[in-house]
């Protein structure tokens, strides 16, 4: 367990602080937003102090809560759409307004639900344990929870997280014991549903369309995923230094966000960028280790969600950035700009430990446990 818990905080504090000074090289040569690199040192300060705070307290506290918190979750999920208190980017209402006080810095609801969502998925799922083989406690009640709060979340809109949290709920469903036949019928389901929506919607059907035809849109609907490819093959292997990448002077859009991983690329080469994927390997693989050693099913199925947030949604920035997958606004964890997402997976982390620590303390009871007293007589000896 040492070993892994070991490794996984060397991966994020490896990440955070190629974000950090990666955030501070897209936004050198723009004045105008200068100020997003300190806000985000501030966000991960109080990530930090929040990640702290989660190792220090025992995780299974947190079923008394996992209501609160869900109910809390879709409070803010409201709010956004509350005039002169919800912002609006690009059509989209995903942010709530923080007092003027904090410097007009806002906050993402549905981060905030992401992590609530997981701990109420893990609480309800070892609460019915017995019974998620069943259609009603397996399928009917969890889907009716999660649409809801998923319906929140679509209607801002934001798909990516959406089908995001629908994949992490589906595997900790699975890993509670949901059977395949109730399983599969609903994502069959999904995702017609979901081949409808994009159907029909002009502005993903294009960005689909653009995707499988980049040479063709490069210019128009492509261009920012054509960019990043070049930004990539610009960095060669090694990179054109530190501070001397030409795409971020405006030819990727949201290069210090959702396209950061192409400025990691062009300015620190392919090497930079393979230690990335192999950073985000290494998480899922010590998560997983650390949710096979919980000592409980909540344990389990909490550090189970919490790993695959991280690691799916590494796998979509990233699988978007090299146009593996059609563009989708997501960020890359611990990297990306970002303070709601910054403090909810420090937060995560911090979280993954302290099942970790439960873990190493049961096994360390056991190291303890003298063999040689299960021997009749040996005690009288």
């Amino acid at each position: 367990m040492r070993v892994a818990t070991t490794i996984l905080v060397f991966c994020v504090g490896a990440l955070l602080a190629l974000g950090m000074v990666m955030l501070f090289s897209a936004k050198m040569m723009h004045e105008s937003a200068a100020w997003q690199p300190m806000a985000q040192v501030v966000w991960c300060g109080l990530g930090l102090i929040a990640g702290a705070i989660a190792i220090a307290v025992d995780y299974r506290k947190l079923k008394k809560f996992a209501i609160p918190l869900l109910v809390l979750a879709v409070v803010l999920l409201l709010m956004v759409f509350i005039p002169d208190l919800g912002r609006s980017i690009n059509g989209a209402y995903r942010w709530i307004k923080l007092p003027k006080g904090l410097g007009g810095l806002t906050l993402q609801p549905s981060e905030m639900a992401k992590l609530a969502l997981i701990i109420f998925m893990a609480y309800y799922c070892e609460r019915f344990l017995r019974q998620m083989h069943t259609f009603k406690k397996g399928v009917m009640i969890p889907a009716l929870v999660v649409g809801g709060v998923l319906g929140l979340i679509f209607i801002e809109p934001d798909v990516g997280t959406t089908m995001l949290l629908a994949a992490v709920c589906s595997i900790m469903l699975l890993l509670a014991g949901l059977r395949w036949r109730y399983f599969i019928p609903p994502v069959l389901i999904g995702c017609i549903a979901i081949g409808a929506f994009i159907y029909n919607d002009p502005m993903r059907s294009e960005r689909i369309y653009a995707w499988l035809n980049l040479e063709e849109t490069k210019r128009d609907k492509g261009a920012q995923a054509y960019q990043a490819k070049l930004a990539l093959g610009a960095g060669g292997l090694t990179g054109l230094g530190l501070g001397n990448g030409r795409q971020k002077l405006g030819f990727i859009p949201e290069n210090h966000t959702d396209f950061i991983f192409s400025i990691v690329g062009e300015e620190l080469g392919l090497i930079a960028t393979i230690g990335v994927v192999l950073a985000f390997v290494m998480i899922l693989f010590s998560g997983v280790f650390i949710a096979s050693r919980a000592p409980d099913m909540f344990g389990m199925l909490l550090a189970s969600g919490i790993t695959f947030m991280i690691s799916i949604q590494a796998f979509i920035n990233i699988g978007v950035v090299t146009n593996f997958l059609p563009n989708k606004g997501m960020s890359l964890p611990f990297i990306s700009y970002g303070g709601s997402n910054l403090l909810v997976m420090l937060c995560s982390i911090g979280l993954l430990l302290s099942v970790a620590r439960q873990g190493v303390d049961r096994e360390r009871t056991v190291e303890r446990r003298n063999p040689f007293n299960d021997i009749p007589g040996a005690q009288e000896a």
